[in-house]
């Protein structure tokens, strides 16, 4: 060969290199950023070209999807729908031609689409034979009972949140927010859904639809928050039992300040036991418990309990705030769901459930399985013990403490015949010096002769209740009863 063509020929080999070293770049390096690049519409067009796969409870669709009539482009050919939108949404969330997707439909989207790795040979198989590519469907743990009972309850209130779990599992059975959206309404990339999509902004609108209440928000707890200070005092052996009395002055004089605690209409406090305390919501008793035990111990339980850690269902869940470094009058307020303390409805929810269980936490989880198209398992969800916040026996000793408060005092709105019901009713101050309307709360648990198939956190912000009337048992515990009928009925 001579030189000009063995030069023409280096070179054409150097051009062919490069030819696949930038193939393979593309393909390979590249490949995860091109695909969420925002101008590479073909991610879009392929997610939207097959309907997809649905969303189940209780062996029923929630979802759907229909064929798009008109977009800009014409090119996304299904678009989704949805039953019962907005009672659904905290759990479902959105998948949105124009704005993505969230919740279940976000984390789960591989496998509604059909993309996951989980259904490689199922796709090719299909493409093979010719047949159209489908998404897999994700079955939940929800119970539509136990959630139309909580939206129902919630509409008549405002604004608030219910999550109700089955203890021994951690299934979550309900997961209510309101007030809600519809999905439906920025499921296209059409200007109406834009517009709708504007209007529920919180920007656009301070109700804020679109915020998950039951995961997303975190509220000072009140006096639910009792339950894990009792807890924290039977563990630490400050108290032994639920009928011992207390050492509880009254008045009583947080440490380190001329303050004093005060109880709600002077209920008569002094020396009662922890079974009359959280029967009658004693500040001073409770106070002085974690006041008493110090921070430390006070934090480690709560965080036993889940406290200072997100939470996935497999929907993330805020961390829920229970503070470090307080002084013992900081510690006081703390221990009494005031001050810095604050949880979402799934960590009360948590909390009553543990209790319930006898002292062992399960993980909290909303899917039970995924299935391929042709509704074969993929994955099933296997319950997981997630801590251990008190000993079988302390937790009994709370149960009984609980049930006293539905029996006979603060939470007799949550009763059900037939059905022995544990309770705690909460009335959290928040605002500039408590400026602000409280909010209600009520956490229970329901008991049959099968076991406890329920436990409940119920969050109400009533901002057109009076003030006075604003209470857990007035407006939030018979929420609760309404959720743990549902399920106990059946």
């Amino acid at each position: 060969m001579n030189k000009p063509l063995r030069r023409i020929a280096i070179f054409c080999g150097f051009l062919i290199l490069a030819l696949l070293v930038r193939a393979n770049w593309l393909q390979y390096v590249q490949a995860d950023s091109l695909k969420s690049n925002e101008n590479n519409r073909r991610v879009n067009i392929a997610r939207y070209a097959a309907p997809r796969g649905d969303i189940t409870v209780g062996g029923t669709p929630i979802t759907g999807s229909t064929e798009t009539k008109s977009n800009g482009l014409n090119d996304l050919k299904y678009k989704r729908t949805y039953k019962d939108g907005p009672m659904w949404a905290p759990v479902t969330g959105y998948a949105s031609q124009a704005f993505g997707g969230n919740f279940l439909e976000g984390v789960e989207d591989g496998i509604l689409t059909g993309n996951d790795d989980r259904l490689f040979f199922r796709n090719t198989l299909d493409m093979l034979t010719g047949k159209p590519k489908q998404g897999g469907n994700v079955v939940t743990t929800l119970n539509l009972a136990a959630q139309k009972a909580a939206y129902d309850g919630l509409k008549t209130r405002g604004k608030g949140a219910v999550v109700a779990l089955e203890p021994a599992t951690g299934k979550i059975l309900a997961l209510a927010s309101y007030p809600s959206y519809d999905p439906s309404s920025i499921a296209g990339s059409s200007n109406a859904d834009g517009e709708a999509w504007k209007k529920l902004r919180k920007e656009n609108n301070p109700s804020d639809p679109m915020l998950n209440r039951a995961l997303r928000e975190t509220y000072p707890p009140g006096s639910t928050f009792k339950v894990v200070t009792a807890a924290a005092a039977l563990e630490n052996g400050k108290y032994t039992s639920a009928d011992q009395r207390t050492d509880s002055p009254l008045p009583w004089t947080m440490p380190g300040t001329n303050t004093q605690l005060t109880n709600e209409n002077n209920i008569p406090c002094k020396n009662v036991s922890m079974r009359e305390a959280l029967r009658m919501s004693c500040n001073t008793v409770f106070g002085k418990i974690g006041a008493d035990l110090g921070n430390d111990k006070m934090l480690e339980e709560a965080e036993k309990f889940g406290f200072n850690e997100e939470q996935f269902t497999p929907v993330r869940s805020n961390a829920s705030v229970f503070s470090k470094d307080m002084n013992k009058s900081q510690t006081a307020l703390s221990s009494i769901g005031q001050f810095n303390t604050a949880a979402t409805p799934l960590q009360m929810a948590m909390v009553v459930s543990a209790i319930a269980n006898d002292g062992k936490l399960m993980k909290p989880y909303m899917v039970d399985k995924v299935q391929s198209p042709s509704l074969d398992t993929l994955e099933q969800t296997a319950p997981e013990e997630l801590s251990r916040p008190l000993s079988s026996e302390n937790a009994q000793i709370l149960q009984s403490m609980m049930q006293t408060v539905v029996q006979d005092g603060t939470g007799k709105n949550a009763q059900i015949p037939g059905v022995t019901v544990g309770g705690k009713t909460g009335t959290a101050q928040h605002g500039l010096n408590n400026s602000e309307k409280p909010y209600a709360w009520f956490i229970s648990y329901a008991k049959t002769d099968k076991g406890f198939p329920v436990a409940v956190a119920v969050v109400v912000e009533d901002s057109d209740a009076n003030r006075g009337d604003i209470s857990g048992g007035g407006l939030a515990a018979p929420i609760a009863r309404a959720v743990m009928k549902a399920v106990t009925d059946k």
